[in-house]
């Protein structure tokens, strides 16, 4: 039999630990050679193209676009002509069998009256699948009608099935081997042997939305159940045990909506109440539910941690701008291929103070306990993208000239809001600077960037009134936030270091030496 390869989500960066699929860039049964664009995969910060890791034809794709699977999930199987449709579903669900944690005991050691006997050397979808031995319709009180090809459960091994899909495929006698799963890694569902049973001229009623009457909850120990912390919450608010609940989350575990559909089967007399009572109506309008992206959710967890752990204090200082904004008009009109920002200017007067002031040009090691103090200035420049934040880096920026740092920004900003970076390209640095000047934000307090000791919080340039010599004047003004870890950096550093960086930014033409 020919090679069957297969195609995974590949582990970009140690902290990757998942990837989305967000586009095939090739179609089933499209062939390609080595290093060829496959699809777009998004990690927690960017979306980067898998290239082929060898020549192929891409057979089957098993995650759908949109789809989150962890680094080495299964994402497409590859196999030559020669190999049959009904080897490379064997191949698959023989890999799930593998990946799925229900499936503990082989057919090898099951009693003999419950074995599947086989002799056949190459595996097939038919020759796997156990003989029925019923062969009329069953058809149920409550309206299940089974037809006779798809009657014959047996104990599901080495299927990926939802614990609620595969009791009622027992209590119905419905053989899942015939049944196509459409979740992550081909996953059965209840609706999916729904559809089948519908599509194949049968009867299955719409469970989600059948009442219970005499439901009685378990009383079983739930602690272990997989569950997200809303619905965990949720149901100890309820008094629903969690083994009553369809598992129809993310992987695999019990969401808000499982929970809740448990209760009305539980007190369907008082759901009813609620949904008949205009003020509960008020009080419990669902809301649009807005899916975390990679993105988001590696923001949350990492600012989080750096908001928990790190203890920060923040320093705030008044510069005024005008002699720098002057350099920079000057500049512009007189090198026609240079476009320079005041941010290009204040991320050039940053760097050389990082390097006059190195104790704040640090990262922390937590679980070293070590400060890193870095050579050159990599300064990180907070990026609004569609769905998060980004971060790309200027390095060395101190060895670079303004137009070189103009002509960086550019091209990272560029790259960055359409996820085109390496991560090397918005990992690590030195320093993080965050500009909401352009939005019309005149102070702000940024959260540090962990690893990073500090950040600095940049506003809008605007004529405020200042006293100069006992004289009021109109002189145009930033204010700068510093945000440091007081771990690694004390008050008086970080006050040495804004006084550097005041400096440099009034007297711009030091910046230029």
């Amino acid at each position: 039999m020919s090679e069957i390869k297969t195609l995974e989500i590949p582990k970009w960066g140690l902290s990757m630990e998942e990837g989305t699929v967000a586009n095939w860039l090739i179609q089933e049964g499209d062939s390609f050679s080595k290093g060829q664009e496959i699809c777009e995969i998004e990690t927690t910060k960017i979306v980067n193209v898998l290239e082929a890791p060898f020549d192929g034809t891409l057979r089957k794709i098993l995650a759908k676009e949109g789809e989150t699977l962890p680094v080495g999930g299964l994402i497409g199987v590859c196999a030559d002509a020669g190999v049959t449709e009904d080897e490379i579903l064997a191949f698959i669900q023989s890999h799930a069998s593998t990946e799925n944690e229900s499936a503990s005991t082989s057919v090898a050691k099951m009693p003999e009256n419950e074995a599947v006997k086989t002799t056949v050397t190459q595996p097939s979808l038919q020759e796997a699948t156990p003989k029925a031995t019923i062969q009329t319709p069953s058809v149920s009180q409550n309206g299940y009608q089974i037809p006779a090809s798809l009657l014959g459960y047996d104990v599901a091994h080495g299927l990926f099935v939802t614990p609620h899909a595969n009791k009622l495929a027992e209590k119905h006698n419905v053989n899942l081997q015939k049944i196509q799963g459409t979740g992550r890694e081909g996953r059965i569902s209840i609706d999916d042997i729904q559809n089948t049973v519908i599509a194949q001229g049968g009867r299955w009623p719409n469970v989600k939305n059948t009442v219970s009457h005499q439901f009685k909850g378990s009383t079983q120990d739930d602690s272990q159940v997989a569950a997200t912390p809303l619905a965990r919450r949720l149901a100890k608010e309820k008094g629903i045990n969690l083994h009553d609940c369809r598992a129809s989350g993310s992987r695999g575990r019990v969401c808000r909506e499982d929970v809740e559909a448990t209760y009305a089967k539980l007190h369907p007399q008082s759901s009813q109440a609620e949904s008949n009572n205009p003020t509960c109506q008020i009080v419990q309008q669902t809301p649009k539910v807005i899916s975390m992206n990679a993105m988001r959710r590696a923001i949350a967890s990492r600012l989080q941690a750096a908001k928990r752990n790190a203890p920060h204090f923040r320093l705030t200082v008044d510069l005024n701008v005008e002699s720098l904004q002057a350099l920079r008009k000057q500049i512009n009109d007189t090198v026609p291929q240079v476009k320079l920002s005041i941010n290009d200017m204040l991320i050039k007067a940053a760097a050389a103070a990082l390097i006059k002031v190195p104790e704040v040009n640090v990262q922390f090691d937590e679980e070293n306990q070590q400060i890193l103090q870095f050579p050159t200035a990599d300064v990180a420049v907070a990026v609004a993208i569609d769905g998060g934040l980004i971060t790309p880096i200027v390095k060395a920026a101190n060895q670079k000239s303004l137009a070189e740092i103009s002509s960086d920004m550019r091209d990272l900003s560029t790259r960055a809001k359409t996820g085109k970076l390496q991560p090397d390209e918005f990992q690590g640095g030195s320093f993080s600077i965050s500009n909401l000047g352009m939005l019309g934000i005149k102070h702000f307090d940024a959260i540090i960037n962990p690893p990073q000791g500090a950040i600095m919080a940049l506003g809008a340039a605007e004529k405020r009134a200042v006293v100069e010599k006992d004289q009021v004047v109109i002189r145009e003004i930033v204010t700068a936030t510093l945000s440091c870890d007081h771990r690694v950096i004390d008050g008086a550093v970080g006050a040495k270091f804004l006084a550097s960086f005041k400096q440099f930014v009034e007297n711009p033409a030091l910046i230029l030496v």
